[in-house]
């Protein structure tokens, strides 16, 4: 009877034993955890859409613009309109989207109240208006090279915006980003061949500068304040969220540029700008019209980026174009391209690689993280039996 006794003490200490052993391993669950799942898959697709289309529409729409100025235009109340009165191209996908969610048998989602969307609408959409006016001046006043030089300093505006508002927090990769990225613009802007040769009165060069400036602060604040919206309003990261909140600002800047384009009465020089265009009316119209479509795509693409990452990112991105626009001038203007142009590509690439590991970085962390907790919680459940 004792040696039965031992016997079984034995074998449950075997199993014990055995039991311990297997918990410490990984299991089946915790190994394709740590394996890409499709929403893995399916988020770095959504990311890489958004990343094509901001990029893809900004270097179109800056283009766009600077033929728009070069061949004629002076108006600065349109070519700030155009920035935001493309948003109509969107209203389809959004009906689309949200009749596709409305036949699903999901639950709806939560939605902040109609008065907290107006205000929202209101505040974005005017500060959108001010930022695309100040744009709109740096533009015209500055040289190219001095524009493109002050407008890389919203990436530090941004990093400070979202240090402050968004608690972005600061690593040897995403440093080594922002100064690559920041001096691929700088080393673009102060190129030679990108200075204007039209002269420019004192007042207004500062006139202009300082528009830049505040424009560039503001973009930053805008996005920085775009990304706390979505995290701690709408609380949702939805393609239809990014549309709404893209297209009902767009109408309220809209809206402001239109009161502005008759207040200030550009509207009567219009018609004569058009006649004098120096690629004819249909030119002119299409000209206008690519830019605020472009505008849009750009925009999409960036509300994106904030929704799925964050508005550092976001601007990150689009920095990117600013040594890109110059490659696309050789293909379309067939601008000449030296060894400064190519540099400054090669590092605006290196800070995008730098901050996308980073982020690789901190998505494998996560995930290992997620993996140890589920082993440790495996392992107490089993000692405890």
């Amino acid at each position: 009877m004792e040696n039965t006794t031992q016997e079984m003490e034995l074998q449950i200490r075997v199993e014990k034993k055995e039991l311990n052993s297997q918990s410490r391993m990984p299991s089946t669950a915790t190994t394709q955890q740590r394996l890409p799942t499709y929403k893995d898959y399916m988020w770095w697709f959504r990311v890489s859409l958004y990343i094509v289309s901001l990029l893809a529409g900004q270097s179109a729409a800056t283009l766009l613009g600077r033929l728009y100025y070069d061949k004629g235009g002076n108006s600065k109340w349109m070519a700030t309109f155009v920035q935001s009165a493309g948003f109509p191209v969107l209203l389809p996908i959004l009906l689309y989207v949200q009749l596709s969610k409305s036949s699903s048998n999901n639950a709806p989602p939560k939605h902040p109240s109609i008065s907290t969307f107006l205000l929202l609408f209101l505040f974005f959409g005017l500060l959108l208006a001010g930022d695309n006016l100040m744009y709109s001046y740096g533009l015209l006043y500055l040289p190219v090279s001095t524009y493109s030089l002050v407008c890389a300093t919203q990436l530090a505006f941004n990093a400070l915006f979202s240090f402050v508002l968004n608690s972005q927090k600061f690593t040897p990769y995403i440093f080594n980003s922002l100064v690559l990225l920041t001096v691929s613009a700088s080393l673009l802007a102060v190129h030679p061949d990108s200075d204007s040769t039209t002269k420019i009165s004192k007042g207004k060069y500062i006139i202009g500068f300082l528009c830049t400036v505040g424009a560039s602060a503001t973009y930053s604040l805008f996005l920085s304040l775009l990304e706390l919206t979505f995290k701690k309003v709408i609380k949702r990261e939805t393609f239809d969220a990014v549309l709404l909140m893209q297209i009902y600002p767009s109408f309220v800047a809209t809206c402001a540029c239109v009161v502005g384009l008759f207040a200030s009465g550009e509207w009567k020089t219009l018609p004569s700008e058009m006649k004098e265009y120096e690629k004819g009316r249909v030119s002119y119209v299409m000209t206008l019209f690519w830019t605020a479509v472009s505008w849009q795509i750009s925009s999409v693409g960036l509300l994106g980026l904030i929704s799925e990452v964050s508005s550092l990112f976001s601007n990150v991105i689009s920095t990117i174009s600013l040594p890109a626009i110059p490659i696309l001038a050789v293909i379309f203007f067939h601008d000449k391209m030296d060894g400064v142009k190519v540099i400054s590509l090669i590092l605006a690439i290196w800070g995008f690689l730098s901050y996308v590991y980073q982020h690789y970085l901190d998505d494998v962390n996560a995930k290992s993280r997620t993996s140890m907790s589920n082993e440790e919680a495996s392992g107490s459940f089993l000692g405890t039996s």
